[in-house]
């Protein structure tokens, strides 16, 4: 295979994972791989440390990925709320405009912001 057939290689095709999820079963995989055979990766590098700053890396994912879905449903609330109090007020403008065009001359009408003439 030449490189420029390998850089168009698709993820799948070289098996390596692609979303999130993936990636830490990957990582889990992996870790639990390495601790199995610890004694013939230690002669290329991979000891206890390695391995523990991997499992370091993975829980500090998991960490952040639940404070972000976290906060993603703290702002869906947040959005439901907002949505809720924005059609409030513009119930309440739409009510306050019909009373000013009931009170006031239509020459007043734009001192209100309301551009209708009748």
């Amino acid at each position: 295979m030449t490189d420029e057939t390998q850089t168009t290689q698709s993820s799948k095709e070289r098996n390596t994972p692609n979303s999130q999820a993936e990636v830490l079963k990957y990582a889990r995989l992996m870790i639990a791989g390495m601790t199995a055979h610890t004694e013939e990766l230690a002669k290329r590098g991979i000891d206890a440390t390695f391995v523990s700053g991997i499992q370091t890396e993975v829980t500090a994912v998991e960490t952040l990925d639940a404070e972000q879905e976290t906060l993603r449903a703290a702002a869906k609330t947040k959005t439901a709320e907002l949505g809720a109090k924005f059609l409030e007020l513009q119930k309440t403008l739409a009510e306050a405009k019909k009373l000013v065009k009931m009170t006031i001359p239509p020459e007043g009408w734009s001192e209100f912001g309301i551009p209708d003439k009748r």
